[in-house]
């Protein structure tokens, strides 16, 4: 399918690694010009010259995103070079582990800003550049807003506001034909997340354990999988869908995880 991506300016958060990664390869397969923002600038040029390597385009745009001012730098910097912007894709985080017993109030604020803030700041400063465009928005959150986990305040109330402005922006842009969609994730299989299973006492046991429970095909969720459907939502193939929240998780938030 032709999802008429090609030369979009869409930016994507957090795209050198996991599931951003997968994202900024697919847009620029299907043509797009995939702008990473990150805070490694090694990491985000590994993939820029891999992808431009093969004929595809890409470009980066280093930032701390916990950092509002260098939020509104990334955008002011991606504007000044390329004078639009055509899609925003809002992929950058981490479960970071603030919890409500141990936790306190500056790393709860922290996490929330390395969580959502963000995600606030970038669609922001971007708005004008996307009402142009009647360009769209895609969220990337996960089911720890449906299921809890435990030990995750911070993360959790990141990804329960991810989701509300979801809703909230789709309305709000209702007026300038800008769509806005979120992607839940529930278990994807990324560096982060090797890098958290493995703080875990028997970590070979428990990833075996969580696959067993994700209903379709008993397991992990791919990063092809997610950016499939976040280029489906950049894309006019979807010109009719707004305000959702698309679970891409094998059935594992919602389905029975008792079937065999």
């Amino acid at each position: 399918m032709n999802l008429h991506l090609q030369d979009k300016i869409i930016i994507v958060t957090g795209g050198a690694k996991g599931i951003g990664e997968g994202i900024t390869t697919l847009l620029a397969q299907e043509g797009a010009i995939s702008v990473i923002i990150g805070r490694d600038e090694n990491d985000n040029n590994k993939l820029v010259k891999s992808l431009q390597g093969q004929g595809l385009q890409a470009d980066q745009v280093v930032a701390e995103l916990s950092d509002p001012i260098q939020c509104e730098n990334a955008i002011k910097n991606i504007v000044s070079k390329y004078k639009r912007i055509d899609g925003l894709v809002n992929n950058a985080g981490v479960n970071d582990g603030v919890n409500l017993e141990n936790g306190n109030y500056a790393n709860f604020i922290s996490s929330l800003h390395k969580n959502v803030v963000h995600y606030y700041l970038l669609a922001h400063h971007a708005l004008p550049f996307l009402i142009r465009a009647k360009g769209s928005i895609v969220n990337i959150s996960s089911k720890v807003a449906d299921t809890g986990q435990g030990g995750t305040s911070g993360y959790a109330a990141a990804n329960g506001a991810r989701n509300a402005l979801t809703r909230e922006w789709s309305v709000e842009l209702l007026k300038y034909g800008i769509r806005v969609n979120a992607v839940i994730v529930a278990e994807c299989y990324t560096p982060l997340y090797e890098k958290w299973i493995k703080t875990l006492p028997n970590p070979d046991e428990k990833l075996a354990q969580i696959q067993s429970k994700i209903p379709l095909g008993n397991r992990f969720t791919t990063k092809e999988e997610i950016a499939n459907t976040v280029a489906f939502l950049l894309s006019d193939a979807s010109s009719h869908t707004t305000g959702q929240l698309l679970y891409v998780d094998g059935g594992y938030t919602h389905l029975d995880r008792s079937l065999e």
